[in-house]
């Protein structure tokens, strides 16, 4: 019980009072419990040492050899809507405007920030980074991304309704359709990307289902960026889909003026600096303790 009360109190932010009712015990009982699993140290609290998150984002580009970073302090809950005004900021900051190319990608963060909204840039085009997934999860929506995108900023959407992983037979089919090769050649003028920066399969099991047999067993991978994985040394991974992908190329995400992945978690470390050596990212925006962790991992 005293585990389950510490759970809840620390990890779950639930208050004494409702940790109380649901268990049906009383509010002095929570408290002890709590001083206890305190005491037995089964909870720890450790007063981090305070670190500008300006001073952070100068290490962070050169640790990561990145061209612009953003870090903000955030608390754990909700971090990822708080990441949309930063990343904002980078956009206005790279000087993108009308006519200029957005490429979004797709996954939880990507989600959260196109959900929270984004500055305004009157004009910009917005296209996806990738063809869709036959998923019903939210964060696989990379058409709805881009639709969100270009209501907040003032722009111009561009969609391409193909899947990211054809058959090797219809994938010549699905690029020859005008309205698919006209957003897929955007790819080509890419000013800036917003990506999200994927955990391998094997420790990311409820990812599992979007994943082919091939992707599943890539086991040396540390991560993905729209699905171009990369082993912890920043190495293109091949895999049986990586030539038969409708998404942009590494060679284009390399191209690119600025590529900002949009990612938290310590459980992300690996994949971040990764994506990094890979040159899949060159700008990132994230949270303090994110990126502390991060430059502990570099040293």
């Amino acid at each position: 019980m005293m585990h389950a009360v510490a759970k809840l109190h620390y990890e779950s932010d639930m208050s004494q009072v409702d940790i109380a009712k649901r268990m049906g015990v009383s509010t002095a009982t929570i408290s002890r419990l709590l001083q206890r699993a305190r005491a037995e140290g089964i909870v720890r609290i450790e007063i981090r040492d305070i670190v500008a998150p300006e001073a952070l984002r100068d290490r962070l580009i050169a640790g990561l050899g990145l061209k612009r970073a953003a870090v903000i302090d955030a608390p754990v809950a909700g971090v990822l809507e708080a990441l949309a005004a930063p990343l904002g900021d980078l956009l206005k900051d790279a000087g993108l405007g009308a006519g200029s190319v957005l490429a979004i990608g797709w996954g939880r963060a990507v989600s959260a920030v196109m959900q929270a909204g984004l500055s305004p840039l009157p004009g910009i085009i917005t296209v996806p980074a990738t063809g869709g997934m036959q998923q019903h999860a939210p964060h696989f929506q990379v058409n709805e991304f881009v639709r969100l995108a270009a209501g907040h900023m003032g722009g111009t959407p561009h969609f391409i309704h193909a899947p990211y992983l054809p058959s090797a037979e219809t994938r010549a089919a699905f690029l020859a359709d005008p309205a698919i090769a006209d957003s897929v050649a955007l790819w080509d003028r890419i000013d800036a990307a917003i990506v999200g920066v994927g955990l391998p399969h094997a420790v990311n099991a409820p990812e599992a289902s979007a994943a082919t047999p091939s992707e599943q067993s890539l086991s040396n991978a540390v991560g993905d960026v729209i699905r171009h994985y990369f082993d912890r040394d920043g190495k293109l991974i091949q895999w049986e889909g990586e030539g038969r992908m409708i998404a942009a190329s590494p060679a284009q995400l390399r191209a690119a003026p600025l590529v900002i992945g949009v990612a938290a978690g310590e459980n992300k470390v690996g994949a971040i600096i990764g994506a990094a050596k890979a040159g899949f990212i060159s700008a990132l925006v994230t949270d303090a303790r994110t990126a502390e962790a991060i430059l502990d991992t570099l040293g």
